[in-house]
């Protein structure tokens, strides 16, 4: 799924690299309508168990429920779950294989009709077990489902194949919105075209690729949400139309993020006017060479080119100009199952010795014949952060004799050549949602058992390490797989390079308070917490 932090420092947790809101303990009030920017024309459609884009969860998201979601008061939480339709998180039983949720009771669809577990039920049900001319574009997620019940209007139960740390991350999936089962039995396609939730807000209009307006829900079941009157998205893919719109006030906030110079820029021509939170992101870039083309099917020259790469004096230089900041693994720096800084520097590409690690590069390039190597690094036509990104990288090979070519392309040739196998290095994503490190990690396994790797090996050992560390319940255990999986990935066979991590910055008007951002931009459309204060 293409779509799908601060340097480190010891001890420091990721719920401490999250800027707080302005509001500090000030008392929500009610009333007004806030103006946000969705950046991205209009979504594909409106079926967020189909679509994999930003543009359609900041669009409709604020008119929808969910089973289970992150806190919207520590959004940063990579481990903690809350309710949202249900009444409390349930105990596994059974060996952890099963987890029987209690709905609310009363809760209203926007039509006047009663939501019960049987619309739970079968919207999960189209989710992992999606019917024949239905896409769910994460239903790879769910593989560890093996039945979905709901017994009575109150229960739905989930029957797992095995227990796994992973079900309750993926079931906290911000796309899983709960659909009417009365209207997915009629029409299972129904939902790409129209919006009915039992959310926050109710629609009101929709003017395509322009914008999408809703109303407080007065019978929403989180008791005395929203506080806002109503919303407005405008859609608006250009960044200078952004920035402008925050600058006059035509629009509050922005969600997504702005690079570096955007923030400076708002920033000084506003002040106080404007606040500023940031957050490292679930989502990095990474340098994927071809192991199908010489010589980047010899582990030797795949090693020289991650040994050339200051990571760690590379960061927090690019951080001024890019959105990328943090070192980390394939795991999302912050998590639990994350390497600390000590366990990196072991690996190769994170030497904090950049000389030693270059005269090693030079070394192995002349062992395997590749000195004075040529190649193409084909990259994204995207300037934040994937050209910035891919100019430092090419700088870093040139200090150990490469001569590097960036080939520069749009979204669409991008990806077939990757997916066609026809380019040397390039300059990829894996961006998820829900911080989720056995999952999110699968983006490292061979392109047979994960289509979305490019880089085409073939390594069962790989598949062997994963698959221990899938089905562990342990913690402490679960960390060690992962060690060794990951060693096994950037530093044995070096796979893949993954360089520093983005982060986001995200600016609002100063009168839009109770927002906080996450690890995920999916995240922060809890528009049921936003108050304005003006």
């Amino acid at each position: 799924m293409s779509v799908r932090r601060g340097l480190w420092a010891a001890g420091v947790g990721l719920a401490a690299a999250i800027a707080t809101s302005s509001a500090g303990a000030q008392v929500p009030k009610r009333g007004g309508t806030l103006t946000y920017i969705i950046p991205a024309d209009a979504p594909p459609s409106f079926d967020a168990h189909r679509e994999t884009t930003f543009a359609t969860i900041h669009a409709a998201a604020p008119y929808y429920s969910v089973l289970i979601r992150v806190p919207p008061d520590n959004p940063a939480s990579t481990t903690d779950f809350v309710c949202d339709l249900c009444t409390e998180m349930p105990k596994p039983t059974d060996d952890g294989k099963t987890y029987s949720f209690k709905i609310r009771q009363g809760v209203k669809w926007h039509d006047g009709s009663t939501l019960t577990a049987r619309d739970v039920a079968a919207s999960w049900n189209m989710i992992v077990f999606p019917p024949k001319g239905v896409v769910s574009a994460r239903v790879s997620y769910y593989a560890m489902i093996d039945k979905i019940e709901a017994p009575d209007d109150t229960t739905v139960i989930f029957h797992l194949k095995r227990a796994t740390t992973a079900f309750l991350p993926a079931l906290a999936d911000p796309y899983t919105w709960i659909y009417k089962k009365e209207i997915l039995d009629r029409d299972p396609r129904w939902y790409e075209k129209n919006i009915m939730g039992s959310g926050p807000f109710k629609l009101t209009a929709y003017d395509i690729g322009q914008s999408i307006k809703g109303e407080r829900n007065k019978d929403y079941y989180h008791k005395g949400q929203p506080y806002l009157d109503g919303i407005i998205g405008i859609f608006a893919p250009k960044q200078s139309i952004r920035v402008e719109a925050l600058r006059a006030d035509r629009a509050a906030i922005e969600f997504r993020g702005l690079p570096p110079a955007a923030r400076d820029q708002l920033v000084g021509e506003l002040g106080d006017k404007i606040t500023v939170q940031d957050s490292d992101w679930n989502c990095g870039n990474i340098l994927t060479p071809n192991h199908q083309k010489k010589p980047f099917d010899d582990v030797r020259v795949r090693k020289a080119l991650a040994l050339a790469i200051d990571q760690w004096h590379g960061a927090p230089a690019l951080s001024k100009i890019a959105t990328v900041r943090t070192v980390g693994g394939i795991v999302f720096p912050g998590s639990p199952l994350a390497a600390t800084r000590a366990e990196l520097e072991q690996m190769t590409g994170y030497w904090p010795d950049i000389e030693k690690s270059r005269a090693e590069a030079r070394r192995l390039l002349k062992e395997a014949g590749a000195e004075h190597l040529k190649f193409e690094l084909l990259n994204r036509n995207v300037d934040q952060p994937y050209k910035y990104v891919g100019t430092w990288v090419i700088d870093e090979w040139k200090k150990i004799g490469l001569d590097v070519e960036q080939k520069v392309v749009p979204t669409g040739p991008w990806f077939s050549n990757m997916r066609a196998g026809t380019f040397d290095v390039a300059l990829e994503a894996n961006c998820q949602s829900v911080v989720n490190p056995v999952l999110d990690t699968g983006k490292y396994l061979p392109s047979k058992v994960y289509p979305e790797n490019y880089g085409y090996y073939d390594d069962a050992k790989s598949v062997a390490l994963y698959d221990k560390m899938q089905i562990e319940t342990d913690p402490k255990k679960q960390r060690e797989d992962m060690r060794a999986y990951e060693k096994h990935t950037l530093d044995t066979m070096t796979h893949e390079i993954v360089l520093p991590y983005w982060y986001r910055i995200v600016l609002a008007r100063s009168y839009v308070k109770g927002w906080k951002i996450s690890p995920s931009h999916y995240l922060n459309q809890n528009l049921a917490n936003i108050w304005l204060d003006k």
